[in-house]
């Protein structure tokens, strides 16, 4: 390219001056040196232009495929560094996809035994509640329903976000109005039996009716979820966790603040790794999976939001924000 662009003008002036019959002025040598000159551009950039072409094409498949999930076919025939270039992203891509499936796949598969699991446990305590047993044997009963039926329901939400993963490239996402005093009593029914075991009070206050997001409610209330039983695990007896719901400007957003253990803040980013080093046991040696935060964060930022963590420093509490554009 440079040989052209350079070249192209000289030889021309050379021919032009050798060959020219007449006087040549310097003025008719300069103009027909800058026509020469936005001719070798105009052939530089042509053929630029079809040398970044294959690249170009290959950069757009790659960025439909990260932000969309959009499987392009980008032409393999080509023999030369682009053409092998966008033959291995296309080969990369289609691995990739299928890996995606398998494991879907597989996780479907096991949320699907998992709720015939947890629905052996719910038959045997209506069987149970059926034989008509004293009062004490019922009530335990209907709490192993009532456990079963809260383990549904996260499996559900669960094979929901899977779902729109799987649908990201089928259909648009749409805003839905999530309505606060509704979902309120699917939190704290979930939360009820750990507050008490550990004589914890929680305090919601909610300052809106509702809103529009792009979050479902059913993953919304099991972010809270998660995010209060981390502040239950990490609270100590007889102390409190605050709950804030609240609109400031143009953004909703939601808090969940304890007085226990916090952390330092330099242990902020390990806090939403997968399976965090800062796996640790809760005031009552509650065992952590190591992975709450992190899909609680994930299901946050998939639904263009915000979670963020903050702490003063050991034994001084922890704060976590939810923040969305409304």
């Amino acid at each position: 390219m440079a040989f052209i662009g350079i070249h192209i003008p000289l030889i021309g002036i050379l021919f032009f001056v050798l060959y020219y019959n007449t006087n040549i002025s310097p003025t008719s040598i300069l103009i027909f040196s800058l026509i020469m000159t936005l001719l070798a551009t105009v052939i530089t950039l042509v053929i630029l232009d079809q040398l970044i072409k294959p690249i170009a094409i290959a950069s757009k498949s790659l960025n439909d495929y990260r932000n969309k999930r959009r499987l392009s076919v980008l032409p393999t025939e080509y023999t030369d560094e682009a053409g092998l270039l966008m033959c291995n992203i296309q080969e990369s891509i289609y691995e990739a996809e299928s890996f995606i499936n398998e494991k879907q796949d597989l996780i479907y598969m096991l949320s699907h035994d998992l709720k015939n699991f947890a629905g052996n446990p719910q038959g045997l305590a209506k069987l149970i509640i059926d034989e008509n047993p004293s009062e004490s044997v019922k009530e335990l009963a209907a709490l192993i329903c009532e456990s079963t039926d809260l383990q549904f329901r996260y499996i559900e939400n669960f094979i929901k976000l899977l779902n729109e993963q799987d649908q990201v490239v089928k259909i648009n996402q749409e805003i839905r109005v999530v309505n606060f005093p509704n979902i309120l009593p699917f939190i704290t029914e979930q939360l009820e039996q750990r507050l008490l075991d550990k004589n914890i009070k929680l305090s919601i206050n909610l300052e809106l009716v509702e809103a529009k997001l792009w979050i479902d409610e059913g993953l919304l209330v099991q972010v809270l979820v998660n995010l209060i039983s981390n502040a239950i695990k990490f609270s100590y007896f007889d102390s409190e966790i605050k709950v804030r719901m609240f609109l400031e400007g143009n953004k909703l957003i939601i808090t969940v603040i304890d007085k226990g253990i916090g952390f330092h803040k330099d242990q902020i980013d390990e806090l939403f790794k997968k399976f965090t080093k800062m796996s640790r046991l809760g005031t009552a040696m509650e065992t952590s999976t190591g992975i709450g935060l992190y899909l609680c964060k994930k299901i946050i930022e998939r639904n263009k939001g915000e979670l963020s963590a903050s702490s003063e420093g050991k034994n001084r509490g922890a704060e976590f924000k939810i923040v969305f554009e409304v």
